[in-house]
């Protein structure tokens, strides 16, 4: 950030910014930039996604590039993607004196480690032959696997939440730290459990419906009723089996798009999402993966599910790593955003975070916030695409120019974390909560109709229905048929008992 060094004499970047700035690496900004400056001041700036930090000068790392990094380890935490940028274009000699200058020193291990993971290149070092072991990532800090596996080389244990070809981070923010606390699987038993055990049973078909048009209407689309049926068939089999395999992906996208546009298996060509602005104008919001990179990104996304299936992870943190990383890989043609929040419901369900016989409605919390649920987008999309270099010729056909794969790979996910947890906690406390309420007066409501005409509850359904449509009144031309049996002075009582249970909804409505 030149405008803020020379708006402060003698600032100096360190950690990260150093590196960015010695080796003039274009990256992800990482969430925390740290600066030295003269004298004894320590100042903190938190704006826009990212905190900036100054430290007085006794902080100073010194000149080298080992140095920066273990200052970046200490103060800017780990960010992978930054990290294999630099190990790119750093003096491999030069590192490799870092390391042999301290071996035992617990973040050189780290880094260490972190160099021959990132570009699959061993130094000539020897392993560690003592020494305790120390965790890769501090379990207090990051979301991590609680069965890690033991690394003798750097005697390291590895808890990340994914290996080199899909390796997602998220920090244990004060956000996550209450929402873990907040116990929302819990709060969800007690919604329910003000109700009668039949009552969520029943609700079921309606939140599987909800959840299916919601997610189809995020994306401005209509299905048939063909296919919404074979999404709620497919949302029913969430809570029994693991979505998370290439073949039962490809089976999955077959299911839920219009047959001409399944894929056999994942995309060949680029693509992109963007919109028209004019004519032969494409404005692009997100570029995907290269093609020839997806295969191995692909198996890195399976590969770290599976780490965290097996594991202790937060049920959440789980799914938001996996099916935000799946749009953001964007494996198919078509139906991914689809499938991104089908894979919600499936980690949820079968990590039990979902209480058994009940299923959120995610999409529908989406739906209503448009703007929080583009912001989980953008999070990643915004500050990835000055990074993509990339060509579009006059049939709309996209060429990525440049390396990109790390960027996709190493992802900081903590922003759809977050808000993957806030659509959950509007679910349960709204979306929930209303349809288990409306089915209630909804029994109350045939009850008291039944009372005024002992009606076939096929004839009371459909009445009910009408008049939720019409603002709690019967409209003329369906007073004719199908209930021309009916007298006016039964009709007028049946509008207001109607009127009496719905009152505050079919105000919001009208």
């Amino acid at each position: 950030m030149p405008e803020r060094i020379l708006g402060n004499e003698g600032t100096r970047p360190a950690g990260y910014q150093a590196l960015i700035a010695k080796f003039q690496l274009g990256v992800i900004p990482n969430w925390h930039q740290s600066y030295v400056a003269p004298g004894n001041s320590h100042r903190v700036d938190a704006g826009a996604g990212v905190t900036e930090e100054t430290y007085p000068s006794s902080y100073w790392p010194g000149d080298g590039l080992g140095d920066h990094l273990e200052f970046a380890l200490k103060y800017d935490g780990v960010n992978l993607a930054t990290l294999a940028s630099i190990f790119k274009v750093a003096p491999r000699e030069e590192f490799k004196v870092y390391i042999e200058s301290k071996p035992r020193g617990k973040y050189a291990r780290r880094l260490w480690f972190f160099y021959e993971l990132l570009t699959g290149s061993p130094l000539p070092i020897d392993d560690l032959k003592t020494g305790g072991y120390v965790d890769l990532l501090d379990p207090d800090e990051y979301f991590t696997i609680t069965q890690a596996h033991p690394v003798r080389r750097q005697r390291i244990n590895d808890n990340l939440l994914g290996d080199v070809g899909f390796c997602p981070t998220i920090r244990r923010t004060e956000t996550l730290r209450k929402f873990e606390e907040a116990d929302l699987t819990q709060r969800c038993k007690k919604v329910v459990s003000a109700y009668s055990p039949e009552l969520p049973k029943r609700a079921l078909s309606y939140l599987y419906t909800k959840e299916t048009r919601s997610s189809f209407e995020i994306e401005h689309i209509k299905p048939s009723s063909t296919r919404t049926e074979r999404f709620i068939a497919m949302l029913q089999l969430a809570e029994k089996e693991d979505f998370c395999d290439k073949a039962r992906l490809i089976d999955l996208q077959n299911r839920i798009v219009d047959p001409r546009f399944q894929d056999p298996d994942y995309r060949k060509s680029q693509n992109y999402v963007g919109e028209t602005v004019s004519w032969q104008k494409e404005k692009v919001h997100f570029v995907c993966p290269k093609p020839d990179d997806l295969a191995g990104l692909m198996e890195g996304l399976l590969a770290a599910h599976r780490r965290m299936d097996k594991s202790g992870v937060s049920p959440v943190a789980h799914a938001a790593a996996i099916a935000y990383g799946f749009v953001f890989l964007h494996p198919f043609e078509d139906g991914n955003g689809r499938i991104h929040r089908f894979l919600i419901h499936n980690i949820l369900a079968r990590r039990d975070f979902t209480p058994k016989g009940v299923m959120f409605p995610v999409s529908a919390s989406m739906l209503k916030n448009p703007a929080g649920y583009d912001a989980s987008l953008e999070a990643f999309s915004r500050p990835l695409m000055p990074l993509v270099e990339y060509s579009l010729d006059e049939n709309g056909r996209m060429t990525v120019e440049n390396d990109t794969v790390r960027w996709y790979a190493y992802i900081d996910m903590t922003p759809q974390a977050e808000a993957l947890f806030r659509f959950i906690e509007c679910t349960i406390d709204t979306e929930l909560v209303e349809e288990l309420s409306f089915l209630v007066k909804y029994d109350e409501t045939k009850q008291a109709l039944q009372e005024i005409v002992d009606m076939p509850d096929q004839k009371i359904d459909l009445f009910i229905r009408f008049c939720l449509q019409n603002n709690g009144r019967l409209a003329a031309r369906k007073r004719a048929s199908p209930f021309d049996s009916l007298s006016d002075d039964e009709v007028v009582r049946m509008e207001q008992a109607i009127r009496s249970a719905y009152g505050s909804e079919l105000s919001k409505n009208s």
